[in-house]
């Protein structure tokens, strides 16, 4: 199939699949009349790739997967390098998970704060939703 076809049933574009190429991701098959072509072994690379992204993977991430798909391993997380980029990603969300608790623990603490002030206030309240 030419890049186009691959592109539609991939679902991105030729200038993606491209990118892809140039970073190594993309095998750089050409027929003899110049154009790219294409098999579904080709397709596989790419869905495994957009799926990888769409959970938080960066592109470089990916390229341990793709490899394995090369290899011939039958899915692109059944290689030891594909568990481990698996292992650092767990990593980074739990870290994240972990900044993401402390933060929401401070904005509750300052809620809590704000609140109390307000309702030992002997001023006039803020009116809500005001604005004119």
């Amino acid at each position: 199939m030419r890049i186009g076809e691959l592109a539609k049933q991939a679902g991105v574009s030729p200038r993606t699949l491209r990118y892809y190429e140039s970073r190594g991701l993309l095998p750089d098959h050409r027929a003899a009349n110049g154009y790219r072509v294409y098999d579904s072994g080709d397709l596989r690379l790419v869905k495994q790739i957009r799926a990888l992204q769409e959970f938080g993977f960066d592109l470089e991430e990916t390229r341990p997967f793709v490899e394995c798909l090369r290899a011939g391993y039958p899915a692109g997380d059944s290689c030891p390098d594909s568990l481990d980029v698996y292992r650092g990603k767990l990593a980074e969300l739990d870290a994240l998970i972990g900044r993401l608790r402390t933060v929401r623990a401070e904005v509750e603490a300052q809620l809590a704060r704000a609140e109390a002030q307000l309702s030992d206030a002997s001023e006039p309240q803020c009116e809500r939703g005001g604005g004119r």
